[in-house]
């Protein structure tokens, strides 16, 4: 409940924050003698409604959607001797971590991954993949399952639901802001809107979009290396470096579905200009940050 608060909070803070600076600079003043007659605080509002809105949304559903995506089976009464290692393991890392204990599941997948969602810490889900638990050693697991336990604990799933509905209030805003420049001052349409407006605010869009998920892309990778730290102080540095190991032996890409590649262990390997759409750094990267002690 602190975090849907502080989320709720924060977004009436940007907002105020963007209304007085805008005020402060005279921006609507500006807009106003170069032709631009907007309203931009109530701009700003509907951008703010649609960008935190679906991010709000997106988070609130991640739990109900990943299971759904990928077909978890949820450990609700241990079959055999792995399942019941599973429980124990995330009850006991849950433990140390001062969080409540998660649903556990597992999902069917010759890559080595597992992910963790959900929009409460008390109330998350952990899932493996069954690659994960034939091709690791249990001291290798037990690792990943400290990383995804540290990704609850340190309330990433609410702090990039944050940050992605932050860039996408910038989004939606200023693209209108461009859409209604080149509506009114380049092709001079007087009322309503021109089809400049509408072809200009969807390019804006695009690109704007391109370049704000580096910056959410910079913060998922950035939390990796938190929760790297986090599975080792959980299961021992020496098993977390063996499980990124492990992880680099893989020749496929550990893939998951868009909407839930972030919270992964895995990645995937880019280069180039890639890397900046990354979601993880790449996995020598974040060995030698443990190595180094980092």
């Amino acid at each position: 409940m602190k975090r849907v608060l502080l989320f709720i909070a924060t977004n009436i803070a940007i907002i105020a924050v963007l209304s007085i600076s805008m005020s402060l600079l005279g921006l609507e003043d500006i807009l106003d003698r170069q032709g631009v007659n907007l309203d931009l605080n109530a701009l700003l509002i509907f951008a703010a409604l649609f960008g935190f809105g679906g991010s709000a949304i997106s988070l609130l559903i991640s739990k109900w959607s990943a299971k759904r995506l990928t077909g978890v089976q949820v450990i609700t009464q241990p079959r055999n001797a792995t399942e019941q290692w599973l429980l124990q393991t995330v009850q006991r890392q849950a433990r140390q971590a001062g969080i409540g204990m998660p649903e556990v599941s597992i999902y069917q997948s010759n890559d080595i991954n597992a992910f963790a969602t959900g929009a409460n810490k008390n109330a998350a889900l952990v899932a493996v993949s069954t690659g994960l638990l034939n091709r690791m050693t249990q001291d290798e697991a037990e690792a990943v399952l400290g990383h995804e336990i540290s990704h609850i604990a340190n309330g990433d799933m609410v702090t990039l639901a944050l940050i992605q509905g932050v860039v996408n209030t910038f989004v939606i805003f200023l693209s209108r802001v461009i859409g209604f420049f080149v509506d009114r001052v380049i092709f001079k349409v007087e009322r309503g809107y021109g089809p400049a407006f509408w072809i200009t605010t969807i390019v804006a869009q695009i690109v704007l979009g391109i370049l704000a998920s580096t910056i959410v892309m910079w913060f998922s990778r950035q939390r990796e290396y938190r929760a790297d730290s986090g599975g080792a102080r959980l299961a021992g540095r020496n098993k977390m470096i063996a499980a990124l190991k492990r992880l680099q032996t893989q020749y496929e890409t550990a893939e998951l579905p868009d909407q839930l590649a972030a919270f992964g262990i895995s990645g995937g390997r880019r280069s180039g200009l890639k890397k900046l759409f990354m979601s993880h750094p790449p996995l020598s990267e974040r060995i030698d940050a443990l190595e180094r002690g980092a």
